[in-house]
């Protein structure tokens, strides 16, 4: 039987990045179906992904990138994909690693699989210097709450298998989701891994989190954090 993966493609007002973002992943040799959730976007973004030959999900207003990705696991939930891979629409994400990305899912050695830019590639784009000290926090957070080591643990370049399909597509984290979703995975029990990939900056467009915005989303985000190390952990089954 053959295995279903799907790649969701979160996507707000992306029309200069997302035509070479969606034609890198089709490219590639591992067989993939492609869904982009189009965020309210009003740049024709949903225009050219149809065109290139994506499956698109218009949402009718913009949702933010917890609202959209969640978007992509229902989709994935409710279709019956064994594997579900989060790629960005501003080409940061370089598709050439989704075989590495996908292969301990599917082998059964973990059930979320991030890229990690600080594994072993010195190269590349690390991200703006807030960012990246925001990326230290959650890694030393995250594990002294919870004893796992993630070192790029802001990465939305990630696959998921079955049990994390169904989780979020019920519930993921809103704003500045990626440290929160590995927290949630954590409490569930399942295991996180890390490969090494390069990251690219994005060629058009700008970030939509800011610096005023990154130190906010620190705070809501470590919040939200001890939050879930507080809760009964019958609440992630």
């Amino acid at each position: 039987m053959s295995v279903k993966i799907l790649i969701i493609v979160p996507a707000f007002n992306e029309g200069a990045n997302i035509e070479r973002t969606l034609r890198e992943i089709l490219a590639q040799p591992v067989p993939v179906k492609v869904l982009v959730i189009n965020d309210g976007s009003v740049d024709g973004t949903a225009e050219i992904a149809e065109r290139v030959g994506a499956k698109v999900v218009n949402l009718p207003f913009n949702l933010g990138i917890g609202g959209a990705v969640q978007a992509g696991y229902r989709y994935a939930f409710e279709n019956d994909f064994d594997v579900a891979v989060q790629v960005d629409g501003d080409g940061q994400h370089d598709p050439v690693y989704l075989a590495q990305l996908i292969a301990p899912v599917l082998q059964g050695e973990a059930q979320m699989c991030v890229g990690s830019r600080f594994l072993e590639h010195k190269e590349g784009f690390q991200s703006s210097y807030v960012r990246r000290v925001g990326i230290g926090f959650f890694h030393f957070l995250i594990r002294v709450l919870t004893g796992l080591k993630v070192t790029d643990p802001t990465s939305g370049f990630r696959a998921c298998g079955r049990k994390l399909i169904e989780f979020f597509a019920h519930y993921y984290p809103l704003d500045f989701p990626e440290p929160e979703a590995i927290v949630v995975v954590r409490r569930m029990g399942a295991k996180v891994v890390e490969v090494p990939v390069k990251m690219r900056a994005r060629k058009a467009g700008k970030s939509s989190i800011g610096k005023l915005k990154s130190v906010y989303y620190m705070v809501k985000v470590t919040l939200a954090i001890l939050l879930h190390m507080i809760k009964d952990r019958k609440a992630y089954k």
